[in-house]
């Protein structure tokens, strides 16, 4: 094995472990203790599972390529783990946007948060939100497959997404990335106007704030929240919203490793390391297991 497939295999593997065990040890750590039963918690279990799930599209066959140089996928495979991808890709944006709502409805509204964020609220936004990725995903491989592949059948990327395979057509294209750049503008800005709308109203609150133990419990409500967006959202952006006579492979695959890998793995550690309430629940989980 090469020295860079070597020392990268083991860089992923790194990678996929923490994400595995953060993210499987969040959720089971929220079902556990009846504290975190609490829609900012729900959301972030959501969270966590969409982050193992996408994370694990992708990873263990980049793996398979590098330890035993796997690098073959069929055609049908491919499509499989571009729509999987979407699906979680997307799931994620809106739950982020959600995420974002209950926040403004903790700091802004206290009084009324217990009624407006319902049990069946937090359903129906999670639903909405698994809806909304199953809608795009759809869209998006049905108008990629839609085009005729003679051309090279070598994706020049870790892993088939949906650039990465448009590039190999011999088909005009230029109606496919318009949709591509469209659906995927319409679903990236609506959440980010939901997440924006909802952090203005919350600094505007937080001025009007005068003690400083409720500015601080506000600021520890929404800075977890607020380092997920800016990593995921920069990533996508970059990714997503441009032609692909503008894309580089390279800066595409550093930028592709990044929200597939890199940010599954920050996000439980983000909400772990800022968040009393899971270092309380960490902590209570691991005094149970010292007395058993």
């Amino acid at each position: 094995m090469p020295q860079n497939c070597r020392f990268l295999s083991i860089f992923f593997m790194f990678i996929y472990l923490i994400t595995l065990i953060g993210n499987l040890g969040m959720i089971m750590l929220i079902l556990l203790d009846s504290r975190l039963h609490t829609p900012m918690y729900f959301f972030l279990s959501n969270l966590s599972l969409v982050d193992f799930c996408y994370s694990s599209t992708v990873t263990p066959k980049v793996l398979a390529g590098l330890l035993v140089g796997d690098k073959v996928i069929s055609k049908n495979a491919c499509a499989a783990q571009m729509f999987f991808f979407a699906v979680f890709a997307t799931v994620e944006n809106y739950l982020l946007a959600s995420m974002a709502y209950d926040c403004y409805a903790a700091v802004c509204q206290p009084l009324h948060y217990t009624t407006t964020m319902t049990t069946s609220v937090c359903a129906y936004m999670a639903i909405g939100s698994y809806l909304c990725g199953l809608m795009n995903a759809s869209i998006q491989i049905g108008d990629t497959f839609c085009l005729s592949f003679c051309m090279s059948n070598v994706v020049h990327h870790f892993f088939c997404d949906i650039p990465a395979v448009m590039a190999l057509t011999c088909s005009d294209k230029h109606i496919s990335e318009l949709i591509l750049i469209l659906i995927s503008s319409f679903n990236i800005f609506l959440a980010l106007l939901i997440i924006l709308i909802s952090y203005l109203f919350i600094f505007i609150t937080i001025l009007k704030i005068h003690s400083g133990e409720g500015y601080q419990k506000a600021l520890s409500t929404c800075a977890s929240h607020l380092t997920a967006v800016s990593t995921f959202y920069g990533t996508v952006v970059i990714m997503y919203l441009q032609p692909s006579s503008s894309h580089s492979m390279d800066t595409d695959k550093i930028a592709s490793v990044f929200y597939t890998m890199v940010i599954p793995m920050l996000n439980p550690v983000v909400y772990s390391l800022r968040n009393k309430e899971v270092k309380n629940a960490f902590k209570k989980v691991v005094e149970k297991a010292k007395l058993c």
